[in-house]
């Protein structure tokens, strides 16, 4: 689990996704169109937000998340950075419809919070994303550690495992393939397995 610190403007600093957030968009710029919209969930801290939105200067980026803190971080990034294309963040909640905003995407990014999530939250965001990708080649990206039948699981991932079962017995590491074929029942093809950093993978969806 990630360790975040507060600082004083109400932003969360993440380690990980300062490390982390370099790769990610190398593979952005490789497969985002360069105009259309974002929607990023679970955005946590907002600094992938930030990194992505200012870099990406032709996409409309909408992060969200759940939490109000995170939330209050996101804007306090935002504020910083000025990005003119980085939309407010929204209260979006996986498993609460009634939050979902009205699309149409371009593209969903959900950025490691699969395993931090029950089942439950992975079913919405496959049927948050069929409805906001309504167009043909829409884009899913999921980014985080997954276990995977042909590849063996690295010791820090197995221990990472246990950590968050012991954290909430709802949380933990999913079956790629179990993902995959969720995704496929709501019009979103596996593209793309690409290696990350730290035991991570990237897979990437395309609609229908």
């Amino acid at each position: 689990m990630d360790t975040l610190t507060a600082l004083p403007d109400g932003a969360l600093a993440s380690p990980a996704s300062v490390r982390n957030a370099e790769p990610i968009l190398s593979l952005l710029r490789a497969h985002l169109p360069k105009n259309g919209r974002v929607l990023e969930i679970a955005a946590g801290s907002g600094q992938h937000a930030v990194t992505f939105s200012s870099a990406l200067t032709g996409l409309e980026w909408t992060p969200s998340d759940p939490s109000p803190d995170a939330r209050g971080s996101i804007a306090a990034w935002a504020a910083q950075a000025g990005a003119a294309n980085l939309q407010p963040p929204l209260a979006l909640d996986c498993m609460d419809e009634a939050s979902w905003p009205d699309g149409p995407f371009d593209a969903v990014l959900c950025i490691n919070m699969i395993h931090i999530s029950p089942w439950a939250a992975t079913e919405g965001l496959m049927k948050l994303a069929e409805r906001a990708l309504p167009r043909p080649g829409g884009l899913l990206y999921l980014y985080g550690a997954y276990r995977e039948a042909d590849v063996p699981l690295a010791p820090s991932n197995e221990a990472f495992d246990i950590n968050l079962k012991a954290r909430d017995p709802a949380w933990g590491l999913r079956d790629r393939d179990e993902v995959v074929a969720l995704a496929r029942s709501h019009g979103l093809t596996l593209t793309l397995r690409t290696e990350m950093p730290a035991n991570n993978i990237s897979l990437l969806f395309r609609r229908a």
